[in-house]
């Protein structure tokens, strides 16, 4: 796993050192090295050249969150006990680094919303853990959830119970805000 991430942020690395150099411009004056004699260039080899790129635009503009966007559902309604009040998901490990990130903001949100809300922990610790929140998704009416998000530790969702609908998702983020504005909405409908 550190192996993966390692060669994902050296990719990462390479191809921002690369933008980089392809962002550069190829006409800035450039300084003679020391004891050289610089060399008149009588016409600009970028005169009307425009900055390769000024007119780039942001890639990530008016995209959705990626992790919403592979399910909208989690397959139908939950079960009867969990009908009435939105339901937080919290796809969790204790080895991951993401879940230990974002603990403080969901005990935050655990006592604003305590009563209101509930929260639903599907433990991905180990092979024990993975089979009790199987049999709990199953229960519940989360196991196409579970099987499209088990790998995906760190991940809060968001759920209409009675449509099955994901009204918000995202992985590892600590931003109250986010969630306390779609739970505001979801109880504000009921």
């Amino acid at each position: 796993m550190k192996i993966q991430y390692l060669s994902t942020l050296a990719l990462a690395s390479i191809l921002s050192l690369g933008m980089a150099a392809g962002c550069s411009n190829p006409c800035a004056a450039k300084t003679p090295p020391t004891g050289s004699t610089a060399i008149e260039v009588t016409t600009d080899p970028c005169a009307g050249k425009a900055n390769p790129c000024a007119a780039k635009a942001d890639p990530c503009a008016g995209k959705a969150n990626p992790c919403a966007s592979k399910s909208r559902s989690v397959g139908g309604p939950l079960a009867a006990e969990l009908q009435g009040k939105p339901v937080l998901v919290d796809v969790f490990a204790e080895w991951c680094s993401a879940c230990k990130n974002i603990a403080p903001t969901l005990a935050e949100l655990e006592q604003d919303y305590q009563g209101k809300v509930h929260f639903v922990v599907l433990d991905m610790t180990n092979n024990a853990t993975v089979a009790e929140a199987e049999a709990k998704a199953e229960q519940l009416g989360l196991s196409q959830f579970l099987a499209e998000t088990k790998a995906q530790t760190g991940t809060l969702t968001i759920i209409d119970p009675a449509t099955g609908t994901i009204l918000e998702q995202h992985r590892n983020n600590p931003d109250k805000s986010a969630y306390t504005r779609v739970l505001d909405s979801a109880l504000a409908q009921n």
